[in-house]
């Protein structure tokens, strides 16, 4: 339905590419720029139509890397095992923590999964809109972001995996509970950066547009 609604104005945008090669004359740099806007309207026809195939090789690309990355961590990393009485009595102590971050964890791994499943419809739109000159921040805002939600997991799996190592150093297995707190803390603060610095990326990009400092002139005369 959205490569629908997006099909609309592949005519129009043929067109206005078609009437500035037209009007350009002998002006040479015109009509290069006519050229390339009609290219890119022709790779970004071809790129929208085939989105839907696109996001599904990402997700199966990231799904498949992320299942390699946990097929390398022992299913017991996840087991709360009490080895020793002092780790007994930290398990004791902090596993009302250990839940409570789990369950913080789960949501934000609910939020990932229910972003990349709206972002389906959103896609062919970033794409659409990323090769519209004035429309080109929005659309690396909504790519970027939907990459690092479609590719979270698998850096999620290389900080389990890499703690999990950590758990095979005694040191490390007497504060196991403290270490299983910190893996999964240092997951949802990485999920959290991540987000924002796309978001904040591409907000500095927009702003840098014609679009963006017409519109901090804008709120510069109402001040």
């Amino acid at each position: 339905l959205m490569i629908y609604i997006l099909s609309i104005f592949y005519g129009i945008l043929v067109l206005w590419a078609g009437f500035n090669f037209i009007i350009s004359g002998h002006d040479s740099a015109k009509r290069e720029h006519a050229k390339t806007w009609l290219k890119n309207v022709l790779i970004m026809i071809v790129l929208v139509q085939a989105s839907y195939f696109f996001y599904e090789l990402l997700l199966e690309v990231s799904a498949r890397l992320t299942s390699g990355i946990i097929d390398m961590i022992n299913p017991d990393f996840f087991l709360l095992t009490a080895d020793s009485l002092g780790s007994l009595a930290l398990e004791l102590v902090f596993g009302i923590s250990y839940l409570f971050t789990l369950l913080i964890t789960i949501i934000f791994l609910a939020l990932r999964y229910f972003l990349v499943a709206v972002g389906l419809i959103f896609f062919p739109f970033g794409i659409f809109f990323y090769f519209i000159p004035f429309m080109k921040s929005y659309g690396k805002l909504i790519i970027n972001t939907l990459m690092i939600m479609i590719f979270l997991p698998f850096f999620q799996s290389l900080i389990l995996l890499v703690v999990s190592k950590m758990l095979e150093v005694s040191v490390f297995a007497e504060f196991k509970i403290l270490v299983l707190i910190t893996s999964f803390l240092l997951i949802n603060l990485v999920t959290i950066f991540m987000l924002v610095f796309a978001i904040v990326k591409s907000a500095f990009a927009l702003m840098n547009t014609d679009m963006g400092r017409a519109a901090k002139l804008a709120i510069g005369k109402v001040k």
